[in-house]
């Protein structure tokens, strides 16, 4: 479903051509949003998405300037190539306050770490061109330090890992019944907790959200579809609530 997400009046939400990947690898989905001639790229990946990435963002923006990458967790997918994508522009890096001392492990040239900016626990807006982006705090879904990125523009709110699927064979959801059996995996395993997700699903209810865009997978294209993600999330147990079998001495 790689293209256009969508585009008026200057402002343009792209899903960018799936990178090649080893064949370990999690497949993960690459954003870009641009507003006039500025763009930011959402969770850039690791070293074997860099070249192509870097190439189709440069395509999109033509003589425009990449000036943000957003990093919502400290995950190798998320961070592993920010040296290259640093040397390569003069885009400033945001990241969760708690993983600023962290990314540098990731071989961050010491020249380039003032152009790391921490994200406070609270979030943040975002100028980019003439709009406006928020950063939405998502702790625990599933990093301590996690956040996701609305745009009230365009309506869609990427959301990382929350949403994510693994292995469904399609791109964009139409039965999200039959999307089910690829999501709850993955949530119950890697988010922390049910109450973690009352609390998230309280906080985007306030916002008019027609997309769903995970970092993974297959993205939920309007507000039926939704709704129906926030309903399945308050009744998911995940996490610490499924644990009571696990903390076993082993044999």
């Amino acid at each position: 479903m790689a293209g256009l997400l969508y585009a008026a009046d200057g402002h343009k939400n792209v899903q960018l051509d799936p990178p090649a990947l080893g064949c370990a690898a999690m497949p993960a989905n690459l954003y870009l949003i641009v507003d006039g001639d500025r763009g930011m790229i959402l969770d850039p990946g690791g070293n074997h998405s860099y070249g192509q990435a870097l190439r189709d963002t440069q395509a999109h923006l033509g003589q425009g300037q990449l000036s943000s990458i957003f990093l919502s967790h400290q995950d190798p997918d998320v961070v592993a190539a920010i040296n290259g994508w640093l040397l390569a522009t003069q885009a400033t890096a945001y990241i969760s306050q708690l993983w600023m001392r962290f990314v540098p492990h990731f071989g961050l040239d010491a020249l380039l770490l003032d152009r790391l900016s921490p994200i406070p626990d609270s979030g943040m807006a975002l100028a980019l061109g003439c709009r406006q982006l928020l950063f939405l705090p998502a702790h625990f879904l599933h990093s301590p330090g996690n956040f996701q990125v609305y745009d009230p523009t365009s309506r869609i709110l990427f959301s990382g890992d929350l949403g994510a699927s693994i292995g469904a064979p399609w791109e964009k959801v139409d039965d999200f019944d039959a999307h089910i059996p690829y999501m709850v995996g993955f949530h119950q395993r890697y988010l922390a907790s049910n109450r973690t997700l009352r609390r998230w699903v309280a906080m985007v209810r306030e916002l008019d959200i027609e997309v769903i865009a995970p970092q993974h997978g297959a993205l939920l294209i309007g507000r039926p579809l939704v709704e129906r993600f926030l309903d399945w999330c308050l009744q998911l147990p995940c996490g610490v609530d499924l644990l009571d079998d696990v903390y076993r001495v082993p044999k």
